[in-house]
């Protein structure tokens, strides 16, 4: 699957509203958590979702916005930050596999291992046939995990330059988000055009299964969105209440 994220948009379409996507919402997210709970109820298979995006893409406000479907109960989260020493003293994929979503429960990944692949791309700390091969092992460990039941819904927050410039800005003015600026933020948003080509070239390789590209510019569109998608994944997990135990 080649994307050329310059030709993807991340706005949507004119003829959808914001009005007309909040009064579908509702609906949607019923839906969503009588899914969530016929998976934690028949608790043979999973869920794990990756949201992966540039910074301020919106990764935390996903998440924000599905547990407003969904039950916290049934749902674990792990943001993959910069690895620590002991983490980085194993294999990339060492810090990863505790946290995949046991059977019954839905998995979201912060960020995840496909930054082992992003960020020494861009700074070029490691040479591009050990990059080729992190993206094989990938592939290998994510066919491991559909193969146990687990399934795999990756997510890429598309945001524009503009947009992006933007709420990166808010935080250095905002006291209610200042917390989330990091001086990190600038240099990313100058690097941007050296994450797009990784990314490009992720999707392509690491396609199975494949990534779903979401316009994330209006934060009331990529929530709708998400939430579809993940409605069709549960419906395609035919998940459903285990049968009455007749004692």
């Amino acid at each position: 699957m080649f994307i050329q994220l310059h030709e993807t948009p991340t706005t949507p379409p004119k003829k959808i509203t914001k009005e007309t996507i909040e009064e579908e919402m509702g609906a949607l997210l019923k839906k969503l958590r009588e899914l969530q709970t016929k998976l934690y109820a028949q608790s043979t298979q999973s869920l794990l979702i990756i949201l992966q995006g540039l910074d301020a893409a919106g990764k935390d406000g996903v998440i924000k916005h599905l547990y407003t479907g969904i039950n916290p109960q049934g749902c674990q989260i792990k943001s993959f930050k910069r690895p620590t020493v002991e983490e980085v003293a194993h294999d990339f994929l060492w810090r990863v596999h505790p946290h995949v979503p046991a059977k019954g429960m839905i998995g979201i990944f912060n960020r995840s291992y496909y930054e082992d692949i992003l960020v020494p791309a861009v700074q070029k700390t490691l040479p591009q046939e050990v990059l080729h091969q992190r993206m094989q092992h990938i592939n290998h460990f994510e066919a491991l995990l559909q193969d146990e039941k687990v399934t795999i819904v990756k997510f890429f927050l598309h945001i524009s330059a503009h947009e992006q410039q933007a709420r990166i800005n808010e935080r250095k003015i905002n006291p209610d988000k200042a917390w989330k600026f990091e001086p990190q933020d600038d240099l990313n948003l100058q690097q941007r055009a050296l994450f797009t080509p990784v990314y490009e070239q992720l999707f392509e390789v690491c396609n199975e299964p494949e990534w779903i590209i979401i316009p994330a510019d209006s934060k009331w569109y990529r929530n709708y969105l998400i939430v579809k998608e993940l409605i069709n994944a549960l419906e395609g997990m035919k998940v459903a209440y285990p049968p009455k135990i007749i004692v």
